[in-house]
């Protein structure tokens, strides 16, 4: 599920403690060795981008890359949701790849176990990136990988309904139930959202928690509370179909292009799919704040490239050159334009809007954005769980925003 930001494998979770003695292993000479000697004239490259346009556009960039370090890059591409169990096996038969591809919020989780080198070791520095997106890779205070875009989600609506029924944008909660119920109409809802059990579902209801002043630190709070009360009124109101609690952001997407849905909350990976649909016109907005004024806070997504421990320092060294590579100014623009994601140096924001004005409501976003990890680290899985746990309890009616909350957070 590249590119949607929603992305914390559950596979993770389940070999972390492995991935521990995996690496001690792996720290004491992976992939060939210090005393490898000579040359270095290829580089492995590990990732997830199995799908296309991503695994093209990302063949071409670390091609060209390794053609600047003078290498061959020698790239292995696996689904999402093996990436994590592929890491493990190749820290346990010491082969892991030079260059490692990571879903933000497994950065810690992975740096943890020691598998990593800190960038900043091998002269490659964070500075001037988005504050969230320097949190993400950021372990015990050193910087584990460089992100070069960055994704998150917002306010899709359809613009001839809205004219229609003579609704704007809505801007503030209030303002979001309003349109939403005006904007219902027999089989048409006004607003859809994903709130499946599991961690999409939790990517989709932080920009609400968050822009509370809601806490993953702990749930059970009335600023938490207020953001749930809100999808369980959605819903409880028929702004919102039930469904939702088992949709999927593409599904979500699906509803909106067949005109199921006046408005949707989801990201910028839609618009190939979205733009396909003849005659559907649309707009992005940030998602509406609780109050007029407020400081909207979405999640950030995207990937973060990393150096594993090979313990062949001049591969590592190389292996850093690719990475500096992907980040440069260059990349990130190109990567931004091509993927429908966001440069993450904050220099380049408004250039790449004057480019990209499609992606204006995202690349706002990005500035005031968040991190998933950023406050609980390694931890933060076990607080997405209790999240969606409480989201889909709450909003099947098996109790109320409060108690789901608390039984969550004390489960």
């Amino acid at each position: 599920m590249a590119r949607r930001g929603a992305r914390l494998g559950r596979t993770a979770l389940a070999t972390a403690t492995a991935l521990v003695a995996a690496a001690a292993l792996a720290a004491c000479g992976g992939g060939g060795g210090s005393g490898s000697g000579g040359p270095v004239t290829s580089i492995r490259v590990l990732d997830y981008y199995n799908n296309e346009p991503d695994r093209t556009v990302y063949a071409q960039t670390l091609d060209a890359c390794g053609r600047q370090a003078g290498v061959t890059i020698e790239r292995e591409v696996v689904p999402g949701a093996s990436l994590i169990a592929k890491v493990l096996q190749q820290a346990s038969s010491r082969t892991l790849p030079d260059v490692l591809m990571i879903d933000n919020p497994d950065l810690q989780q992975i740096a943890a176990t020691g598998a990593l080198n800190p960038v900043t070791d091998f002269g490659l520095s964070a500075d001037g990136y988005a504050e969230g997106i320097v949190s993400a890779s950021t372990y015990e205070g050193k910087v584990y990988g460089l992100q070069p875009v960055t994704n998150t989600i917002g306010l899709f609506y359809n613009e001839d309904m809205l004219a229609q029924a003579g609704v704007t944008p809505p801007k503030t909660w209030d303002e979001l139930k309003a349109a939403a119920a005006k904007l219902t109409s027999g089989n048409r809802y006004g607003l859809a959202f994903a709130a499946p059990a599991n961690y999409e579902g939790t990517w989709q209801f932080l920009p609400f928690m968050w822009s509370n002043g809601g806490d993953e630190t702990n749930i059970a709070s009335p600023q938490v509370a207020q953001a749930l009360q809100l999808w369980v009124d959605l819903v409880g109101s028929g702004s919102s179909s039930r469904s939702v609690v088992n949709w999927t952001q593409a599904d979500v997407a699906e509803q909106f292009g067949a005109g199921n849905a006046a408005m949707m909350v989801n990201g910028p990976w839609q618009f190939p799919v979205l733009d396909e649909v003849a005659g559907l016109k649309y707009g992005v907005v940030p998602i509406p704040v609780p109050q007029a004024g407020a400081t909207e806070v979405a999640p950030l997504g995207g990937e973060t490239w990393t150096l594993p421990r090979t313990g062949d320092d001049a591969r590592q060294k190389k292996a850093a050159e690719i990475v500096a590579c992907l980040n440069s100014d260059a990349n990130q623009m190109d990567l931004a334009t091509k993927r429908s994601t966001v440069p993450t140096k904050t220099a380049l924001l408004d250039s790449f809007v004057a480019q990209a004005p499609k992606m204006a409501a995202f690349t706002e976003q990005v500035k005031t954005a968040r991190s998933r990890t950023g406050k609980l680290g390694a931890d933060w899985p076990a607080a997405a769980t209790k999240i969606y746990t409480a989201v889909q309890s709450a909003i099947t009616g098996g109790a109320t925003p409060d108690a789901a909350l608390r039984q969550a957070q004390n489960g």
